[in-house]
Order: C-alpha cells, then sequence, then structure tokens
C-alpha cells in the first residue's frame, strides 16, 4: 500500500484537467477515424504505464544524472543528421533497429532541458536584479544547442516551442532586464538574415501567413469553424470533416473539428479548460519561492500548454503560420502525449515526495530499490 503521506501531497486536482481531454481526445478521433482512435487508446495506456514509472523516479535526488540525460538526448539529435528516416521531407525520426517504431529525439529533449535548468537554477542562486551575462549565457548554450540541431532537421515549429520553453524559464525565474532589451533589438536587426536562412517551404507558409487570401487548409478550418454556430452540429450535418473538406482533422486541426461539433459556447469552454490548466501549474509557481526546482518545473509546463495551444488555435483561425503544433492531450499522437505525461508525472513526484520518500529523505548512498521501498507502506 502506497505511504498515506506521499497521498496527502499527490495533487488529484491535476486528474481533473487530463481525463476530461483524454476522454474528449478519443470521442472526436473515433468520429473521424476509428482506427486511429484505437491506436489513441494504445497510446494513452503507455501514458498510464510512463506516468507511474516516472512518478517513482526521485528526482531530487537523482540531479546529478540530468547532465547525463540532457547530453544523450543532444547525441540522439545529432544521430537523427546522419541516421534519421525522413518522412515528408524532413528527416526528425530515429528507427528503432529491428523494429518499425520510431523515437522523435525531440520531444524528450524538452524534458532533458527542463530538467537540467531546473537543477541550474536551484543550484545557482539568483542575485538581486537577476542572472548577469555570465550565468545568463551559460544557462542559453543548453537551450540554443538542442535548438539549433532541431532546425537543421528542418523543424522550425518544434525548434520555436524549445527556444521560447527554455528563455521562458529564465524570464520567470528572474534575468537583468538590459539583457532582454539587448536581445530583442538583436534579434530585430538580424531579422532579414534569420529570413534568408529559412527554407523554402517555411517561406511559403509565411508567405500564406501574410497574404490576403489563405491557404486551402486554413481556408475549410476556417469555414469548419464558421459552421458550427453557436451551439455545433451533429456528426451527421459536421460537413467538413465528414466529407474530409478539413484536412487532418484528427491532429493539426481538431480544434476546428471540435467547434464544427459544439460551436462557439464549445469553443469558449474548451479555451476556458485550457486556462485554468495553465493557472493551476502558475499557482504552484508562486506556491514555494525557496523550491526553485519546482517553481521552473511548473513554469515550464505552463509555458509548454500554452504556447502548444495558443499556436495551435491561431494557426486554425488563420492568425499564425500552420507550423503542425498539436493541441495539448486532445490531437491524436503519441510524442507530444507522452511528453506531457512524462512532465505530469515529474510534477507530480517533485510535490509528492518533496520531503523524501516517507517524509525521510533518503541518503544518497542509497540504492534505488531501496529509495522505492520506502515509498510503500502503511
Amino acid at each position: 500500500m502506497v505511504n498515506r503521506k506521499i497521498l496527502t501531497h499527490f495533487d488529484f486536482l491535476l486528474l481533473f484537467f487530463i481525463v476530461p481531454l483524454m476522454g474528449l481526445s478519443f470521442f472526436l478521433i473515433y468520429e473521424v477515424n476509428t482506427a486511429l482512435s484505437l491506436k489513441q487508446i494504445l497510446y494513452f495506456s503507455m501514458g498510464f504505464v510512463v506516468f507511474w514509472v516516472i512518478f517513482f523516479i526521485p528526482f531530487r535526488q537523482f540531479d546529478r544524472l540530468f547532465h547525463f540525460f540532457y547530453w544523450f538526448c543532444v547525441f540522439l539529435l545529432v544521430l537523427v543528421a546522419f541516421f534519421g528516416s525522413v518522412k515528408l521531407g524532413a528527416k526528425r525520426w530515429l528507427t528503432l533497429p529491428g523494429t518499425s517504431l520510431s523515437l522523435q529525439p525531440s520531444e524528450p529533449v524538452k524534458i532533458a532541458i527542463l530538467l537540467l535548468l531546473a537543477h541550474l537554477i536551484s543550484t545557482h542562486p539568483i542575485p538581486p536584479g537577476g542572472y548577469g551575462w555570465k550565468t545568463f549565457g551559460k544557462l542559453s548554450l543548453y537551450i540554443i544547442i538542442p535548438t539549433l540541431l532541431i532546425l537543421k532537421q528542418p523543424d522550425l515549429g518544434t525548434a520555436l516551442v524549445v527556444l521560447i520553453m527554455g528563455f521562458g524559464v529564465l524570464f520567470l525565474a528572474g534575468v537583468h532586464p538590459k539583457i532582454w532589451i539587448t536581445i530583442g533589438l538583436v534579434f530585430a536587426i538580424a531579422s532579414p538574415l534569420i529570413y534568408s536562412s529559412l527554407h523554402d517551404y517555411q517561406k511559403k507558409r509565411l508567405h500564406d501567413f501574410i497574404a490576403e487570401k489563405p491557404n486551402y487548409h486554413v481556408r475549410q478550418s476556417i469555414i469548419a469553424i464558421g459552421s458550427g454556430g453557436l451551439l455545433g452540429k451533429s456528426k451527421e450535418e459536421s460537413t467538413q470533416a465528414k466529407l474530409k473538406f478539413l484536412p487532418i482533422a484528427t491532429s493539426d486541426f481538431i480544434f476546428a473539428y471540435f467547434v464544427e461539433r459544439f460551436g462557439f459556447l464549445g469553443a469558449f469552454f474548451l479555451l476556458a479548460f485550457y486556462m485554468g490548466f495553465i493557472l493551476h501549474f502558475l499557482s504552484y509557481f508562486n506556491s514555494d519561492p525557496n523550491d526553485r526546482f519546482l517553481q521552473t518545473i511548473t513554469g515550464g509546463i505552463a509555458i509548454l500548454l500554452f504556447v502548444y495551444t495558443s499556436i495551435n488555435v491561431a494557426m486554425t483561425l488563420g492568425l499564425a503560420p500552420v507550423v503542425g503544433l498539436p493541441l495539448p492531450l486532445l490531437s491524436y499522437g503519441g510524442s507530444s502525449f507522452l511528453t506531457f505525461i512524462t512532465l505530469f508525472a515529474i510534477f507530480e513526484n517533485l510535490l509528492a515526495f518533496k520531503f523524501g520518500f516517507g517524509y525521510n529523505r533518503p541518503s544518497r548512498r542509497d540504492g534505488f530499490l531501496a529509495q522505492l521501498v520506502r515509498a510503500f507502506g502503511s
């Protein structure tokens, strides 16, 4: 039986946010593609196992391994450049030898960056006024290295997510304002050079975004959203998805299908639900100013949820370029889903075992199995 003291610190409210989104995800995907909904159940099952495995890893005691995990993920990104599988013109996946399974290293690297930043920020006290150039430069390198490797794949959307997540965490932690002003000026000056270095398809997406008439995918998405009206339509009347006018209705444009089914009111409540989800993590960011590790993890999760949700919704409305970012826990797919589930498990671990297993902080000399045993008991 799990120690009751651990359960008292477990955030059960998190399940209030996760379970409804998973249920809604299955419902929408099942309506559009029954075969994909069965695969989504498989991802949900994998997520359940991953959550409980990750939950019992003593992260506060294994902080010395975060550097190893980070550089291992970077190594995987390097392997992609040489041995990666090409899909849809991009080399982003590693195929596991002897299987048909593939791994996208850009997903676990988000977790690695967040864990390493949490460790470094918790062990480097923030001076009055925020971090200076020296510390900021050191922390920035851990963000920029994987970002450049992801850009090379090319995967601009994921690279931007990593960049925003990493520097967003540093912003929340505290960096001297003059550093942000300098970076803003440098970015503004270098923007023409950045644009010229983009791939042709990335430039086309920007052109489609600023064009007077949106591209086909976005037009169909806007039609689906508009046709939903105030209260939405039945499955039989949702012609945009039923007649397959709406592209990728189970993943990138699942929000458009949701609005077609449940209308403006449904969209309002769904976005309010996501906002509550984000604020839930931000509330923990301010709960204990002395726990920098927990602050960094919760801040990073809140930023990821906000970036994924806002960009995905804006993309379906034609307010942002189409970059292929899923709607968290709602879009079909396993990579992003398992990434978020892992981060949620780490968050729950930091809460439940904040004072050590069974409230007695284990010695670093204790073995991992010995630490797990302490987690169980009456």
